[in-house]
């Protein structure tokens, strides 16, 4: 039989289904990971070698990358401009409304803070998974040391 971890992992995803986390994004194509994957490695080469090369090539892969975040972005805002323009000259009033709260609310980052033990305020994405892992583990001992008969 496998750990408890993992059947309750299994058994969440045959049940519940793998959830797909909205992108926030939607102009952060197949390029952009590349451009981080080469940001990611000139770094890396940098840490290993930090000569005056390494600090160029650096500066030129971050420069190019964010030239590129820069005009996608650019891009897809005019993009989204136009199709609001549209929608308020074809009187589509429902997807007019709709682009227009998205761009005002723009992006609301999750905060996400649980407390551990000591009833102190934990945001640290480790110390969560930790408590997370300490509380379930505590709940299914628990159950395991009554006698259900």
């Amino acid at each position: 039989m496998g750990k408890p971890n993992e059947n309750i992992k299994t058994s969440a995803k045959e049940r519940l289904g793998l959830h797909e986390w909205k992108q926030h994004k939607p102009w952060f194509d197949k390029e952009c990971v590349d451009l981080l994957d080469q940001r990611k490695q000139a770094k890396i080469q940098w840490v290993q070698d930090p000569s005056r090369n390494t600090v160029h090539n650096l500066n030129n892969v971050r420069r190019n990358a964010s030239r590129h975040f820069w005009n996608k972005k650019k891009a897809y805002l005019k993009a989204k401009i136009e199709e609001l323009e549209t929608n308020s000259k074809v009187n589509n009033v429902r997807d007019l409304y709709r682009g227009i709260n998205d761009f005002k609310d723009g992006y609301q980052p999750r905060t996400i803070i649980v407390k551990d033990e000591k009833r102190e305020l934990v945001a640290d994405p480790h110390s969560i998974m930790a408590r997370w892992r300490n509380y379930f583990s505590q709940l299914l001992n628990l159950h395991e040391d009554n006698d259900f008969r």
